[in-house]
């Protein structure tokens, strides 16, 4: 079965970004047309979401907790169909030891100066969380705790013997709100695997609840910096995959071995002004990994749905290598494409190989995933790629044999025909980074630019009649430079009537 671990989760950027209506839109229409299911983001508790409020009277410090606008992300996230997947981060300014922040928009990265104020803070937002939608909601939500603390960027320091202690009264906390709730990190960055042993005998020593575990992955290298952006190189797409596997791996033998495992951020390029995340290239890059990403783990959550995004300030451009499947104006790049091809595949795996993802649905249609496969070099790809399948279609098939020497054939009531629809993402069609390119890349297009590229963003479709032999339709794929490919076949069951004849339409008449 094809694991959806794929659109299980996506990320967000920070949390206050759903106050806007244009990120709004963009997980609606990410819903609807791919189907995540959870979403992620940063700065839940940061000082814009405003939840921890502190006050002097008649000379006392009072402190108090404002959910008005987690109230308003979370109810537009739930209306949408999307639960929260929660990080618990970053720290109130008030509630903060130090003043080190990350990002343009300020999130502070250093511990509270109050343990039992921060865990104040985690209960009493849980509980109001649990009051407004229900503790069988609130449930199945994960919580986690913090983000990449293994970075002096994201936590002071990368002090590990003190994220531990985050980590260790976060979850006596949110425990004590409900003992089953989700909890779990240790959230680390790619690079950091010397973490899971010290988390592992730390929390089993200490005996601290962990329900799941959770790490980041990409596959850049050093950041080659221009005005408002950067290039980088990209390792080959099966680091990905190694990277998802790494927490099992290094956690066997422990008290955490077995655990759910949640690649809570993952991409190409850890930077959200990359170019690379605009290109077809990135979409035929991640195909693999989202074909086989579920083998690993729960859950691979793409960072992020959409452009409205403000980690190293307002974008220049509305193509501005950032992280979204979705620009700003809902303009869909090909890893968006992606995934919409991927919501079309069928639940039955019925072959895979390095450049294909062949499934059935239940009622018997098959919807095949095609990529040119791309190595992360710099090296320009080839411009055609070819993908040949055998696959069975029809009134079903029936195994004869085993092993080697097994072989198909049809059930009576085999069809002649299937009908084949096929969507088509390259460097030219559903590319609308490569039509912006040659509108002379306008920073802020004007509406009728904006309508072009949002015509250029679709991809291109084709249909055909093909002949089954045998139960089977031979596929002859020839994909384009970087495409992605979604065939869809499906039996025909002709019911024209006898009377009816097109050659006596003017036009399609024989010679």
């Amino acid at each position: 079965m094809l694991s959806s671990a794929w659109r299980r989760c996506v990320g967000t950027g920070r949390m206050n970004l759903s106050l806007r209506r244009g990120h709004r839109e963009a997980l609606a229409l990410a819903r609807e047309e791919i189907g995540f299911e959870m979403i992620r983001g940063h700065g839940m508790l940061s000082d814009d979401m405003g939840v921890y409020r502190e006050v002097e009277w008649q000379g006392e410090r009072q402190v108090r907790h404002v959910f008005a606008y987690l109230d308003e992300v979370v109810d537009s996230y739930l209306a949408t169909g999307v639960r929260p997947f929660l990080e618990l981060g970053f720290m109130p300014e008030a509630l903060a030891s130090g003043d080190q922040t990350v990002f343009w928009w300020k999130g502070n990265v250093t511990p509270p100066r109050s343990y039992p104020e921060w865990q104040g803070l985690v209960r009493g937002t849980l509980r109001h969380l649990v009051d407004r939608y229900g503790i069988e909601e609130v449930r199945t939500w994960p919580v986690e705790v913090w983000n990449e603390p293994n970075l002096s960027d994201f936590w002071q320091g990368a002090d590990q013997a003190e994220y531990l202690r985050l980590y260790e009264a976060t979850a006596h906390a949110v425990k004590e709100v409900d003992a089953e709730l989700q909890v779990g990190g240790p959230v680390l960055s790619p690079g950091a695997d010397e973490w899971w042993a010290p988390f592992a005998e730390f929390v089993t020593r200490r005996e601290v609840p962990v329900d799941f575990v959770s790490r980041h992955a990409y596959t850049s290298g050093p950041a080659q910096h221009v005005p408002f952006g950067v290039y980088q190189d990209l390792r080959p797409p099966q680091h990905l995959l190694e990277q998802f596997a790494a927490p099992a791996q290094h956690l066997t033998g422990t008290a955490l071995a077995g655990l759910p495992v949640h690649i809570s951020e993952f991409n190409t390029s850890y930077r959200p002004d990359n170019p690379v995340h605009d290109t077809a290239y990135n979409a035929a890059y991640l195909a693999p990994v989202l074909a086989a990403g579920g083998e690993h783990v729960e859950s691979f959550s793409y960072w992020t749905v959409s452009d409205v995004f403000e980690e190293a300030g307002v974008p220049a451009s509305i193509f501005h290598g950032g992280f979204g499947l979705l620009t700003h104006g809902l303009i869909r790049k090909p890893t968006y494409h992606l995934y919409a091809f991927m919501a079309r595949l069928g639940e039955e795996v019925l072959a895979e190989g390095v450049d294909h993802l062949v499934t059935r649905h239940a009622d018997g249609r098959l919807a095949v995933l095609a990529w040119q496969p791309v190595d992360g070099s710099p090296v320009t790809a080839a411009d055609r790629h070819h993908v040949r399948l055998s696959v069975p279609v029809g009134a079903g098939v029936r195994r004869t044999g085993t092993g080697a020497g097994s072989s198909e054939a049809p059930q009576p009531g085999q069809p002649r025909t299937a009908f084949v629809l096929r969507r088509r993402v390259n460097e030219s069609d559903g590319n609308a980074w490569t039509a912006w390119q040659d509108l002379g890349r306008p920073a802020s297009p004007g509406a009728r630019h904006l309508d072009l590229l949002l015509d250029a963003s679709r991809p291109a479709v084709e249909h055909s009649s093909v002949a089954v032999h045998g139960g089977r339709v031979e596929l002859d794929l020839h994909l384009a430079q970087h495409e992605v490919t979604l065939v869809e076949v499906e039996a025909v069951r002709d019911s024209t009537p006898p009377w009816l004849d097109d050659t006596r339409i003017p036009g399609y008449g024989r010679p």
